[in-house]
């Protein structure tokens, strides 16, 4: 990529309206970001509907009730210890929090430049002036460029998530990573296998202890923008990882209404935003990851093969899930 993922070419964007204002997500914080980040600094729609799906553990929850719920995993027992790639502004990290009450790690990342966004919306949502932690005891800002196995490496060390005795040495204690939380990340083509790569990374031995049966869930908001430039994303990733639409229904009223995948409803959107949870395929885990970034999204390495290949999964979903009249 010869320019600045979060200033490409052209930008020309505008604050998400529907944020609140008059805080570090409002809409003068948003324009004042954007002219500093980039696209990282502003609230997007995926993240919204993330939020919605995270605020359903809250006490004071809508009535919407999601199946999965957010926090259930396969495997993990105790505290959750949860990475958000590519966190932006972090509110979705922010909301997280405000669920948590003093249980469990959240581990908001970016690239580096963007972490000063993350720190100081982050400490300004919590009042904290630690420059290395949130006033929330288990919220944490960390640089992660996608790819680079160098960040992932020095997270899974402080927080010890590494696996391997020798490694576990070396952290003051150790956590189980039980999810990865994506929001609006799929949308530069140049970029789909970076963060594949970094899905792959997180959802591997030593990171994990799957082979120990505890498999972290990986909860991805998406709204579809280019289905021509985004699909080859999908094709890729449903080979390594099982992936599946969350459903909603509203369960508060008398009336019990009948499960749906969680979307953007808006008839007036003609973009659709989604929320699914993945898992790794546990056969994927003896597969050889190819080192060019062309072959991993041509799927070269999965199911053992050399050979080209994809998935079907998310046509096959989208099929399901769009209304018949779209």
């Amino acid at each position: 990529m010869s320019h600045h993922p979060n200033f490409p070419p052209s930008l020309s964007i505008s604050p998400n309206t529907t944020a609140n204002d008059g805080d570090e997500f409002g809409i003068s914080a948003q324009r004042d970001a954007i002219e500093q980040f980039g696209i990282a600094g502003r609230v997007w729609e995926a993240a919204l509907a993330m939020c919605s799906y995270v605020n359903s553990m809250t006490v004071d929850a809508c009535d919407l009730e999601f199946d999965p719920p957010f926090l259930e995993g396969r495997g993990w027992d105790g505290h959750p210890t949860l990475i958000e790639l590519g966190s932006g502004t972090g509110i979705v990290a922010a909301q997280i929090a405000r669920m948590f009450l003093g249980d469990g790690i959240i581990i908001a990342t970016d690239l580096p430049d963007v972490c000063p966004l993350l720190e100081r919306n982050l400490h300004a949502h919590t009042g904290s002036p630690d420059s290395r932690k949130s006033g929330c005891d288990n919220l944490f800002v960390r640089p992660l460029s996608w790819g680079n196995i160098k960040h992932a490496a020095l997270i899974e060390q402080e927080f010890g998530l590494r696996r391997d005795a020798s490694s576990m040495g070396n952290a003051p204690s150790s956590n189980t990573l039980t999810h990865v939380i994506c929001s609006d990340l799929v949308y530069f083509p140049e970029l789909f296998a970076p963060l594949l790569r970094t899905l792959i990374h997180f959802t591997s031995f030593p990171c994990t202890a799957a082979m120990n049966g505890v498999y972290p869930k990986i909860v991805i908001s998406y709204k579809i923008r280019s289905l021509q430039k985004e699909a080859p994303f999908w094709a890729a990733f449903g080979l390594w990882f099982t992936f599946h639409p969350v459903l909603y229904r509203r369960g508060l009223d008398v009336k019990v209404e009948p499960w749906m995948p969680f979307r953007d409803t808006d008839p007036d959107a003609p973009d659709r935003t989604f929320v699914f949870f993945a898992y790794r395929r546990p056969e994927s885990l003896s597969w050889e990851i190819p080192q060019s970034d062309q072959d991993l999204i041509d799927g070269v390495g999965a199911r053992g093969t050399s050979f080209r290949k994809a998935d079907d999964t998310f046509e096959t979903l989208l099929f399901m899930v769009m209304d018949p009249t779209e």
